[in-house]
This record gives C-alpha cells, structure tokens and sequence, in this order.
C-alpha cells in the first residue's frame, strides 16, 4: 500500500524534481570549472567553503554548486571539517554552509593536474 501525499508534498515534490532536472542539464563544462575551483583553492588553503568558490565562479544556476560538491564529497576528493561559516549568498540569508578540505586523494588529482598542465607549458 502506499502512502498518500499531501498536496504540499506533491507540490514540494515536482518543485525538487525540476530543480534535480535543471542541475542535471548543467554541461561538462560548469562541472570541470566546479571541479578546478574546488581543486585550486584545497591546494592554496587548508579549508574552504562554497563562499570563495561562489566568488571566481559565474552563475551556475540554484543549487548546482551544491550538488556538484556534495558528488565531489561523495567521490572522497573533499571532506568536511566539522566546520561552519555563515554564507555570503544573499538567496540562503546567512544560512551556515559547510567548510571543507581535500582529501589525500584530492591532493593526488590536484597535483597530478598541475603537473599536466606544467608538462604541456613546457611542451608549447
């Protein structure tokens, strides 16, 4: 038997659906950027947050930052520290978002990727 919803909850439902349909729209590209981003400032600082990567992004659209952390956690490149800082997007209205940190394995990929990108420096 299965549950009835509410009409709130069937509202909230196709809103959440649209919302996962339009992030996973978003191209190859945003979700390198996100991936460099996130890359880039593990390497220069021991933690950060979605307020410094916000900042050298261009608009990605609600919610595809979100999520495209939340799969770089859920692939073990960052972690979370434990750690909270009020956010700087006016939409969350101060709401605290997590701060974060690279994994060994982040380490690896971010270092690997410098390392490419110097080979083929040297190879122009």
């Amino acid at each position: 038997m299965t549950k009835r919803l509410s009409v709130a909850e069937r509202l909230a439902s196709t809103e959440r659906d649209a919302l996962l349909d339009d992030i996973t729209e978003h191209s190859e590209w945003d979700r390198f950027l996100v991936e460099q981003a996130v890359l880039h400032f593990g390497e220069q600082h021991a933690t950060f947050s979605c307020n410094e990567i916000r900042d050298v992004l261009p608009d990605l659209g609600a919610g595809f930052l979100g999520a495209a952390i939340n799969a770089l956690r859920t692939g073990g490149i960052i972690e979370h520290t434990g750690q909270y800082v009020p956010s700087t997007s006016g939409p969350t209205h101060g709401h605290v978002i997590s701060v974060w940190r690279l994994t060994a394995d982040g380490h690896l990929i971010a270092r690997q990727r410098r390392q490419a990108r110097t080979q083929q420096g040297r190879a122009a």
